[in-house]
């Protein structure tokens, strides 16, 4: 989505720190950047929940269901530069089972809003918890952020590990173990 007042203060984000937006390389960018603004922020026009609801299936399977390795992007909300990972969610069932897509659309929703990884990993549990009301909740995300790889303290090779967990996953050390074991 196209926002031409964002472009406009690109244009002069260019200006100040530099730049001449006139020359050749740089008279689209101001476009590019606001459609890309657009792209990495959808999350905030879109209700999580609304996607787990619409497709939420009576089942009596009660065991844990694991989606892991999901391809996680989102922006710091501290440097707005990206940070980029994959994230491991498991449910156990109570009554009802998501269809699987859901999980990564989920994830996506609030990982397309400025963000903390701490925060991301709390919201994507609480949402499922909320919306689904599973026996319990486990998500981790590892994740490379680039504010620090690529300025302040330039870790190239360091990464953020965050766990949230509710229901069985919190109060079982069992079931936290056998999650954790999964996902290795």
């Amino acid at each position: 989505m196209y926002n031409k007042k964002l472009a406009d203060n690109i244009k002069s984000v260019l200006k100040e720190i530099g730049e001449n937006p006139n020359r050749e390389g740089l008279l689209k960018t101001p476009e590019r950047v606001a459609k890309s603004m657009g792209f990495l922020t959808k999350g905030y026009d879109l209700d999580p929940s609304e996607i787990i609801k619409k497709a939420m299936f009576k089942e009596d399977y009660s065991q844990m269901v694991i989606v892991k390795d999901i391809e996680i992007y989102s922006l710091c909300e501290h440097h707005m530069l990206p940070f980029f990972g994959k994230a491991h969610v498991a449910y156990i069932p109570d009554g009802y089972i998501v269809g699987l897509s859901k999980i990564p659309r989920v994830l996506d929703i609030f990982s397309r809003r400025l963000q903390v990884q701490e925060r991301l990993t709390d919201q994507i549990k609480d949402c499922i918890q909320e919306t689904l009301k599973p026996r319990g909740v486990a998500v981790v995300i590892e994740a490379q952020h680039l504010c620090m790889q690529m300025r302040g303290v330039q870790k190239q090779h360091s990464s953020t590990t965050t766990s949230a967990f509710s229901g069985l996953f919190l109060k079982d050390e069992k079931t936290r173990a056998e999650f954790m074991n999964l996902i290795l």
